[in-house]
This record gives C-alpha cells, sequence and structure tokens, in this order.
C-alpha cells in the first residue's frame, strides 16, 4: 500500500507518531512517502511527497483542519484519508493518537471502510470573461467583508434563477460535512454528512426574513457583491482562499470528486455529534 504522510508539527506526539509508523511499516506492507515538514521526522532516506496520483492513502496527523488540508492537497485523487486526531475536536479524523497503534495494521490489510463525502468547487468571474483557478472544498465557501465594518449586500442566484438580494456579513456555502463546521455557528442546519445536498447559511443576516436553505447537489450559486469594499474575501475550509475584486462574481458548485474518509469500526456520526459537540446533552454525557 501506497501512503503519503502530512502532519502539523504544532502538536505534541507527532514524532512519536512518525517514528512508530516508519518502524511497522516494513512489517505491514507499507510504502511511505513524507511532505516535507516531516521529512526530519521520518529519518535518513524517507521518501519525499511529490505526487498523490499514485497513492492507495493518505495519514493526516492532527487536527480536522488537518484532515482538510490533506483532502484539498488530494485535489480529485480517490485516495482515502485516515485522519489521527493530535488536538481537541477531531470531528472529522478516524481515531486518536492512542488508538492509532491498534488500528493501522488493520488499516494497512484495508479493514477499513471509505465514507465519500461530496466536495465543492469555487471560481471567481471577471467583468472582462476570465475565469480565476478552481477553488475546491471539503467544508466550505465562505464570501465575506474581512475587517470592513459594513453590511455585505450580495445578488445571489441560484441555477440561473435570481434568489434575490442578500444583506448580510457574508455567506457560508457548505457541503453536508462542513455542516457541523462554520455553517453550524451561524445558524444553519446539521445535515447528515453522506447526504448530498448544498446549505447555504447566511452570516448575520440584516433581515429576519433571511434564513439558511437547502439546495440540491446539482445547484450552481452564484453571488455578484453589490456596492461592496474594493475588495471581498473568499475563503476556502477556513485556511485559504483569494480575493474577488469589484465587479466580479464567484459560482460554487458540486465537485466531481468526492473526498474519501477512513472508518474502522468507528463511532457513528450521531456517536461523534454527541462525544464531541455534546448533542443532547452536556459535552461528555451520554444520556
Amino acid at each position: 500500500m501506497r501512503v503519503g504522510v502530512v502532519g502539523h508539527s504544532g502538536y505534541d506526539g507527532l514524532e512519536e507518531l512518525v517514528q512508530h509508523l516508519v518502524s511497522e511499516a516494513p512489517r505491514l506492507g507499507l510504502s511511505l512517502s513524507f511532505e516535507e515538514s516531516l521529512l526530519n521526522l521520518a529519518g535518513p532516506g524517507a521518501e519525499h511527497l511529490d505526487s498523490v496520483a499514485s497513492l492507495d492513502a493518505l495519514l493526516a496527523f492532527g487536527g480536522d483542519g488537518t484532515l482538510l488540508r490533506g483532502a484539498r492537497l488530494l485535489d480529485g485523487a480517490s485516495a482515502p484519508v485516515f485522519g489521527v486526531n493530535l488536538g481537541k475536536l477531531g470531528f472529522l479524523t478516524t481515531c486518536g493518537a492512542e488508538e492509532f497503534e491498534a488500528l493501522l495494521p488493520r488499516f494497512a490489510r484495508g479493514e477499513f471502510t471509505a465514507e465519500q463525502r461530496m466536495t465543492l468547487e469555487a471560481r471567481s468571474h471577471g467583468s472582462d470573461g476570465a475565469v480565476g483557478a478552481r477553488l475546491r472544498a471539503l467544508n466550505d465557501v465562505v464570501l465575506h467583508k474581512g475587517g470592513f465594518a459594513r453590511v455585505l449586500r450580495l445578488q445571489v442566484t441560484v441555477n440561473g434563477e435570481r434568489l434575490g438580494s442578500l444583506a448580510a456579513d457574508g455567506l457560508v456555502i457548505s457541503t453536508p460535512t462542513g455542516s457541523t463546521a462554520y455553517s453550524l455557528s451561524a445558524g444553519g442546519p446539521i445535515v447528515e454528512p453522506t447526504l448530498a445536498s448544498i446549505v447555504v447559511t447566511p452570516v448575520a443576516a440584516h433581515a429576519l426574513a433571511i434564513r439558511p436553505f437547502i439546495l440540491s447537489p446539482d445547484a450552481v450559486i452564484e453571488m455578484q457583491p453589490d456596492d461592496a469594499p474594493e475588495e471581498v474575501l473568499v475563503t476556502i475550509d477556513g485556511q485559504v482562499g483569494t480575493t474577488l475584486l469589484h465587479g466580479h462574481s464567484l459560482t460554487v458548485r458540486r465537485a466531481a470528486q468526492p473526498v474519501r474518509i477512513v472508518r474502522i469500526d468507528g463511532a457513528s456520526f450521531f456517536g461523534r455529534l454527541r462525544a464531541k459537540m455534546g448533542w443532547g446533552g452536556l459535552a461528555g454525557r451520554d444520556g
């Protein structure tokens, strides 16, 4: 099995996990390649991860943010992502650091399921017809006003039909996976992550009639800032992004390739909601 490895160097315990992985790889039949920042932890002779196209899987040591970064790194490649949580929440990850040693042999034997999660792609469109680079998101695409203390006004269309004019601090376009991230904080609904759909959630809307809504996974959403600051920010998964210049628009639609997340006899989505987010009661309580 050809496995790429990415990780967040800010977490304690990363070095021990990487060294355990390297020591067990020959016995388990794993061929490893590491992103640049992990090569020193992997030791002499470690292979550099320079292509994802040939990977059978991707290991992400960190938190949900590291898994999201790994998913974008795959850029549509079909390798499933095995996330090992070294942080606090780890809602998307496969297991915690304390479980990794026991689960690694099962992973190497292919004793896991790969849960498909839909992704989004966003492109900007200039007034001169120029099309920006494709931006891929597993969680969400957010259009917001950055540090400007003013309302952002957007003209929004869905499948070419005008939805209306929205006045808010921003707009979150999320996948079902991302429905438990920024969209949830902005008052959006929780959507079961394997259900294909697109969630549109205004951030601090300036009208009572403006509410979140759920669209078909095949919907195409176009947003045109109206009377906006010189630049409007576009953020992908809360990590990377671009700016939308005056007169430009942003189109968001379902991406052709999903992301696959490794599950090994783990808690169900509802179990993770209870354990990680305290759904139905106080955090840490199961009843």
